[in-house]
């Protein structure tokens, strides 16, 4: 069967047929309220651990393909009844704010029917130049946090009225935590809420005039229709069960769409082979005309638009193929509103010999059945394309394949013109696969140089990610580094202690040659790993629980490269295995007696809200990094301006009593310590040379890939991971008895290693490392004096003793010793003082 052919069956079946069906039957949601209801919306499912259901809008312009001039005029016609509630004078002085990324064309359009309001749209996509004027959560969004971004941050400031528009009004949170945020900081009389559908529950319908009371403001609610979701107990899980269901069930044959068609580079089902056409259109966009209202959009560039479409529209009627009947024009997720313009203008060009629709992709997954009952028919998979803050990851277009298009536009902006676009199971091949001819048309990305922002000396570059550095999953980490595989760094350990003791280099100039373990000692490490990974699940549970509690509902982890990342890869997992979050992760380079990288702060303040940066280790020792870390961020405060740093560290063990959180106090074996790179992604640890690190670069750091035969990264995650469900319970009562327990650091471990310090004629704190972790990285790092073990130390210092034998460094037994034991680096340390062995003697 053709497409088009199958998009004629569809289009009969679905006459009759309410888009919403499929899940009403099966799950028994409801949709009550105006006779529009219908008309408007569809159900689909999605997997999403707070709400199942998915409310289609049929109008939007999103998922379902849909006329332009219906999209328009709806959001227009909103538009014109706000100006009419409103009055002439007050309707002159709004301002008109849309959510991204499902609304921000609806909420344009609402700009156009008002006439003379500019126009913003909160954003995804966070850009350098640019101040932020604010941002907000969405509870229930697959992608929940918004930046506001205006080019002339006074758009926000005035005292006339402000419109919020969104695709639907469902339990007003969204709403109200972005009119409560920026009324605090820019208070004005008047708002006005505008939503396609109004679907509060009866125990959400008084909220909206209780919070007027509660600022002291008028809020309006205009809507084009309303209703109720009627959700039976136990719908969520039952919709999850189904999505589940349905998803491993998925397949898609090369020729038409099946019950869910499923393309891309997911593994789930066979692509199509690409057979379409693809051309690039010139749409001579006009320079000085912002690509949508991510940093603005007034009256005047409104106005040089509607001059240009005629132009641009042409230009596209033109490079369409002869005879096509049906044509989609294709946005790009936040990019709504020029390619909906763009459609709407085709739309006029060509007349009523082509049926023009227009869509977008977008972020959210929703499973696809190829039902007339079900909104979503068919969904094609490819990945993000614009390189996006919050790392890689799949990308969706909706009702496309099999839906009888002779051709689709799809408007891209020049950010997301990447090779990520064009290559094999990106999106213009997957377009390809269905569609007999694609155009592509690239609109320039506007990016204001904003006189607010405070000048940078660089573009800092994104972040490194695996497979291309590290063999961490690519969204499990980014690494805010530079890459210096190709330079030659590691130096035998005693040439490196001599000249870090002597003060002739820093430690961070050079590496240690890696230790590659005998097997005797990876026996011992996957022995570890089998008894403490349990114990390490309840730890990385209880501290990412306190993290949600007392940090940030939705924090930016960033851990301390490297001992911290393996750490931050397990907690951003715990989050998703028990909270449905996907947080992002970052690991950055801190370098005692150097501070922090100045630069990867500076790409965290410009990306997220630095009061949600958690930074991340794997355990306290003295506590000299935490003490680094207070400082580099004062003095970096200073410097850059830049606040809201947090310094507290999270650990998963605090035995020096450092920090307030921790998933544990007790000195054990994180398995991870027992290794290096190749427990750590094959990633070195951080260097700084001034040769090779420059004022504007991340420091920088080595892949060793040719250590991928011998790499436990993933064992080590997965292992720990998989006890996750057996400890649940074990952390809720955990973390229930830390929050409630005194956790304020005592910094005990400090004053050990002082007394130890004087006590072994040492003198020098730097030289004392205390517990399992760091006694671990001495003897694997530096030139060792000796181990002090707590008498009766177990099994948590085998692999200490093992080392110690290797090594020829005496372990002697302490009473009373605060940890479990501490690794002593050979004091007043030359080559001459050990001999040619490099084996440590005693003093």
């Amino acid at each position: 069967m053709t497409e088009r052919a199958h998009a004629e069956g569809h289009a009969e079946e679905a006459a009759g047929a309410w888009s919403g069906s499929w899940v009403a039957e099966r799950l028994g949601v409801g949709l009550t309220g105006d006779e529009a209801l219908t008309g408007l919306l569809g159900l689909a499912l999605r997997r999403n651990p707070k709400r199942a259901h998915l409310l289609v809008s049929n109008v939007l312009g999103k998922h379902v393909p849909q006329s332009p001039s219906v999209v328009h005029g709806h959001g227009v016609a909103l538009g014109r009844r706000v100006r009419d509630l409103l009055g002439a004078e007050a309707a002159e002085r709004a301002v008109v704010l849309g959510y991204a990324e499902t609304a921000t064309g609806l909420g344009h359009s609402v700009a156009d029917g008002l006439g003379s309001a500019p126009y913003l749209h909160s954003t995804r996509r966070p850009v350098a130049t640019v101040a932020r004027a604010g941002g907000f959560e969405e509870s229930h969004s697959h992608a929940t946090s918004h930046l506001l971004l205006p080019e002339d941050p006074a758009l926000l400031a005035g005292d006339g009225p402000l419109v919020l528009v969104d695709d639907e009004f469902s339990t007003g949170n969204t709403v109200l935590n972005t009119v409560r945020a920026l009324h605090e900081r820019y208070p004005r009389k008047r708002y006005v809420v505008v939503a396609l559908v109004d679907m509060r529950s009866p125990a959400d319908a008084g909220r909206l005039d209780d919070f007027a009371r509660e600022i002291g403001a008028r809020v309006d609610l205009v809507t084009t229709a309303s209703g109720t979701v009627q959700l039976p107990p136990g719908v969520l899980e039952k919709g999850q069960e189904l999505v589940a269901r349905h998803e491993t069930a998925a397949t898609e044959p090369a020729t038409e769409p099946a019950t869910e068609p499923t393309t891309g580079p997911t593994g789930r089902g066979p692509a199509a082979a690409p057979s379409g056409t693809v051309r690039r259109v010139e749409l001579h966009w006009p320079h000085d005309v912002p690509d949508g209202g991510r940093h603005g959009f007034t009256p005047a560039h409104r106005a040089r638009l509607e001059a240009a479409l005629p132009a641009m529209a042409a230009r596209i009627a033109e490079a369409l193929p002869a005879g096509a009947r049906r044509v989609l024009v294709l946005g790009f997720e936040e990019l709504m509103y020029a390619p909906l313009r763009l459609a709407h203008a085709l739309e006029q060009t060509v007349g009523g010999d082509v049926a023009v629709r227009y869509s977008t992709t977008t972020r959210s997954p929703v499973l696809a059945v190829d039902d007339p009952g079900y909104a979503i028919r068919t969904r094609l998979v490819f990945p993000a394309h614009d390189d996006p803050a919050d790392g890689p990851g799949e990308r969706y277009a909706y009702n496309v394949a099999g839906a009888g298009f002779d051709a689709v536009v799809a408007v891209v902006d020049s950010v997301a013109d990447t090779p990520a676009l064009h290559a094999p199971d990106g999106l213009q091949d997957r377009l390809a696969a269905h569609v007999p001819h694609v155009l592509l048309a690239v609109v320039p990305s506007y990016v204001p140089r904003s006189p607010h922002a405070p000048e940078r000396p660089s573009m800092l570059p994104e972040p490194l990610r695996g497979p291309d550095f590290s063999s961490y999953a690519p969204d499990e980490v980014g690494w805010l580094l530079q890459d210096l595989s190709d330079v030659t760094l590691e130096a035998p350990t005693e040439e490196r202690e001599e000249a870090i003791q002597s003060g002739g280099a820093h430690y961070a100039e050079s590496l240690p040659v890696e230790y590659q373990p005998s097997e005797q000692y990876q026996q011992l490490f996957h022995a570890a790993l089998e008894t403490s990974a349990a114990r390490l699940a309840r730890a990385v549970g209880a501290v990412t629980e306190i993290v949600l509690a007392e940090r940030s509902p939705r924090p930016v982890l960033v851990s301390l490269a490297r001992a911290g990342t393996p750490v931050g890869v397990l907690m951003r997992r715990w989050a998703q295995f028990r909270h449905g979050l996907d947080l992002p992760h970052y690991a950055v380079s801190i370098v005692r007696g150097r501070g922090i990288d100045a630069n990867a702060l500076r790409w965290l303040a410009d990306r997220h809200d630095p009061a949600d940066v958690v930074f991340v280790d794997g355990w306290t020792g003295k506590g000299a990094i935490t003490r680094e870390l207070a400082a580099a961020l004062r003095a970096f405060e200073d410097s850059d301006g830049i606040t809201g740093f947090d310094p507290e560290i999270a650990v998963l063990a605090d035995p020096g009593s450092c920090v307030r959180t921790y998933g544990t106090r007790d000195d054990f074996l994180i398995p991870s310590a027992c290794l290096n790179s190749t427990v750590s992604g094959l990633i070195s640890r951080t260097v700084l040379r001034a040769d090779l690190v420059g004022p504007h670069d991340f420091h920088g750091a080595k892949f060793y890939r040719e250590l991928a035969g011998a790499d436990l990264s993933a064992a080590f995650l997965d292992a720990v991971s998989a006890r996750f469900p057996e400890v649940a319970e074990a952390v809720d009562a955990q973390a229930k008895d830390l929050l409630s327990a005194d956790r304020a650091p005592t910094w005990e471990g400090w004053a050990a290693v002082e007394r130890i310090s004087e006590e072994y004629g040492i003198h020098d704190v730097n030289l004392v490392k205390p517990g399992v972790g760091e006694t671990t990285r001495v003897m694997l790092r530096r030139v060792p004096w000796k181990v002090l073990a707590r008498a009766g130390a177990g099994a948590d210092l085998d692999h200490v003793r093992l080392l110690a034998q290797q090594r020829g460094v005496p372990v002697e037994e302490v009473a009373d010793l605060p940890y479990t034991c501490v690794g002593l680096i050979h004091p007043q340390y030359t080559r001459g003082a050990t001999g040619a062995d490099g084996k440590a003697v005693t003093l």
